[in-house]
């Protein structure tokens, strides 16, 4: 897990799967902050904290992982983290105005205790902004080395957050011109797997360069599109929830 927390960390600032992601969910969050910039926001499973530099536009912005390698990768570049598990978040309850977790919850064990625990840190009216691994026929390689135990479909989602007693406000998938890329590597890398001796880490390498940029424009041009126009499928789902 360190070795991907490393990759990770090389990648977010320029791979264009995280600059598409951070296009996507702020988006959502400019929606559900309106204009604030007064918030207290948590990241929690915030891995090397690298999200938090553009959470702190909407307020003070802490996060919580239970890497050690990642609470010190986040610290050493000056970001407030803390070293946590989900299933007991370390902060008073109401304490938040705004909860996010990104990418984490297909990974945790115990999904329904964790989604108790962001919802009991948000005060009352709060939101909670979630992104989630997609459908099953997508899970491969990255579904192996991240040791995800779940994907989620809009429903189970939906689901998700209702156990918590949430409002849901909006579920939409992302990445879907990403989607037919993704779907033929991974049922390439399902069926090429028995003749190999470990999961590829090519998800998280960054590409060619014109390869990347191309991306990227690709990933705008969508992020744009799907604030007015929902997507039929996608590699990921954001959830937008809110605590009454």
């Amino acid at each position: 897990m360190d070795q991907l927390l490393e990759l990770t960390g090389r990648a977010e600032a320029t791979h264009f799967w995280f600059r598409g992601f951070r296009r996507f969910v702020q988006h959502a969050l400019r929606d559900v902050t309106r204009g604030r910039a007064d918030l207290r926001v948590l990241d929690c499973g915030c891995g090397t904290g690298h999200n938090l530099s553009w959470l702190s536009t909407y307020g003070r912005a802490i996060g919580f992982d239970l890497s050690g390698r990642g609470v010190e990768q986040a610290r050493e570049a000056g970001r407030a983290v803390v070293r946590a598990d989900f299933s007991q978040i370390p902060f008073p309850s109401a304490s938040f105005d705004l909860a996010v977790s990104f990418d984490v919850f297909q990974c945790l064990p115990d999904e329904e205790r964790a989604i108790v625990e962001m919802a009991r840190v948000v005060r009352p009216g709060g939101a909670l902004v979630l992104t989630l691994a997609a459908l099953d026929v997508l899970g491969a390689d990255h579904a192996e080395l991240w040791q995800e135990v779940r994907r989620y479909t809009p429903r189970t989602a939906k689901q998700l957050v209702a156990r918590a007693g949430l409002v849901t406000e909006r579920v939409s998938f992302l990445f879907a011109s990403l989607f037919p890329i993704m779907f033929a590597v991974r049922t390439t890398q399902r069926v090429m797997r028995p003749f190999r001796d470990r999961p590829s880490h090519s998800d998280i390498e960054v590409p060619w360069a014109p390869v990347n940029s191309a991306l990227i424009l690709l990933l705008d041009g969508e992020a744009a599109l799907s604030r007015y126009v929902p997507m039929p499928v996608g590699t990921s789902l954001v959830v937008v929830a809110r605590k009454p």
